[in-house]
């Protein structure tokens, strides 16, 4: 997720307060044991430090509040508070109770960290955590450098994402890093094959090495990287890995209301017992010697080999039915308040808008995995419609690079009779093995169902 974290002292702000939001007194801790240590690499001996949340008050020589107006960032809603509506102890869990004020529509919540408590590098983090529901809610569990501005604002200083729920699609988890300059980032998703984050209590754990992250959902592995960058303050080679992720970094928790990733909340969203982020414990483990002696690995740019007619895209032509989020081919996806569906049948690939969101791509089809050779010209083209007059956007992007785009962002007039569209462009950025063709279908004034076939990437000769 885009943190577009401001490099500003933070912001005080006066406890907003509201009317009608006692908490009740329902019991809210786990009703199984925690598991113990899951992994492969860490024992409970090397167990450094750990919040259980024991007592009637959060311990403030672990914790500070963050106090933030809206908007601070992302377009998020809601102001950061130190009310103890909105962030307190209970039944041995901390518990971020995001809030709506029905007489002024103000939105509060809790966000705190363990700035100038207590700083970490290197290690295992991990968190027994309870997500809430709710289209607009976004809770998460992440660090931040304690000297952000060593090597310069965000995202250079870097971020450590390590448990991100969006609060209406409840299944999945994302883990991120964000760095560089440009902004660049990794991200792994892990989806529940059943159950709900959102119902559960489930562990989220990053192991950070100095040349490697690696992201768990319940003792499972779902993503590795060992790339990233950053640039330096002093001249120098402009990527001395493995910064910026050799520094010192401090633990986040809180819940945002709202924002460009998210999305919104519906009018009459509940904010009640869905709208709490509820932590069991936070556990950190690190071992007595970091090898920091790592260099970037060399990464060698294999381009795969076009079908027989030289098209780089996969089941161009819809022939084969996809599980269209397995990031193998095909994928579909929504942000921003978007829904709707996608299917592939006879012959076509077509997309059911129900609600286009607040983000050009706030309903999306997308094909990673399309080689990119710089200085090649290549033919991007496909045939499209729509069940009504409406627009559509088209290109070919890169999502490992800052998502700049190879070809730019190409407004197409869709009819109901289907057209042929094609367009050329020419490389000029660095060969990318992993381009991607998207179509962007959000927030452009229409929720008309759109058709999509023969969709073509070739090179030029």
């Amino acid at each position: 997720m885009k943190k577009l974290i401001a490099a500003a002292p933070f912001l005080a702000i006066a406890v907003l307060l509201l009317a009608g939001c006692s908490q009740k007194k329902e019991a809210i801790a786990p009703t199984t044991p925690a598991p113990g240590l899951q992994s492969d690499l860490y024992t409970d001996a090397d167990l450094v430090w750990e919040e259980n949340f024991d007592g009637d008050s959060l311990n403030m020589d672990n914790w500070k509040f963050e106090t933030h107006e809206p908007g601070w960032v992302n377009a998020e809603l809601q102001a950061y508070v130190t009310s103890p509506e909105n962030t307190y102890v209970k039944d041995g869990c901390l518990v971020i109770q995001a809030l709506k004020n029905k007489k002024t529509n103000e939105y509060t919540s809790g966000r705190i960290n363990t700035f100038g408590k207590h700083v970490f590098k290197y290690g295992r983090f991990e968190a027994r955590i309870k997500v809430p529901s709710g289209k607009g809610f976004l809770p998460a569990f992440w660090m931040m450098p304690s000297s952000e501005g060593y090597y310069g604002p965000w995202p250079r200083c870097g971020e450590i994402d390590i448990m991100e729920v969006l609060g209406d699609e409840t299944n999945r988890a994302f883990g991120t890093i964000h760095y560089g300059e440009p902004h660049t980032q990794q991200q792994g998703k892990y989806t529940l094959t059943e159950g709900d984050f959102s119902k559960e209590f489930h562990v989220y754990a990053v192991e950070w090495d100095p040349g490697e992250f690696r992201w768990y959902v319940d003792g499972k592995l779902y993503y590795k990287t060992n790339e990233w960058f950053t640039r330096p303050r002093a001249n120098g080679d402009g990527r001395p890995y493995p910064a910026p992720f050799n520094k010192h970094f401090y633990i986040i928790l809180n819940l945002a209301v709202g924002g460009t990733w998210v999305g919104y909340p519906e009018k009459n969203a509940k904010f009640a017992e869905n709208a709490r982020l509820i932590v069991d414990y936070v556990r950190v483990y690190q071992k007595k010697f970091y090898d920091e002696n790592v260099k970037m690995p060399e990464k060698k740019i294999v381009l795969r080999e076009p079908d027989a007619d030289g098209n780089f895209v996969r089941n161009s032509k819809f022939t084969e039915k996809e599980d269209m989020g397995d990031g193998a081919g095909w994928d579909f996806y929504t942000a921003g308040g978007g829904e709707g569906t996608a299917t592939i049948g006879n012959g076509a690939l077509t997309i059911k808008t129900k609600k286009a969101g607040s983000l050009e791509y706030s309903v999306q089809i997308f094909h990673v995995g399309i080689p990119i050779e710089k200085g090649c010209t290549y033919e991007f083209s496909f045939d499209a419609k729509a069940s009504s007059p409406r627009t559509m956007l088209a290109a070919v992007s890169a999502p490992e690079h800052n998502w700049i785009r190879y070809f730019k962002d190409t407004k197409v007039e869709l009819t109901k009779k289907e057209q042929h569209f094609s367009f050329n462009f020419t490389m000029k950025d660095d060969t990318d093995p992993m381009g991607r063709v998207e179509f962007n279908m959000g927030n452009q004034g229409s929720t008309a169902d759109i058709v999509i076939k023969n969709v073509v990437v070739k090179k030029v000769e």
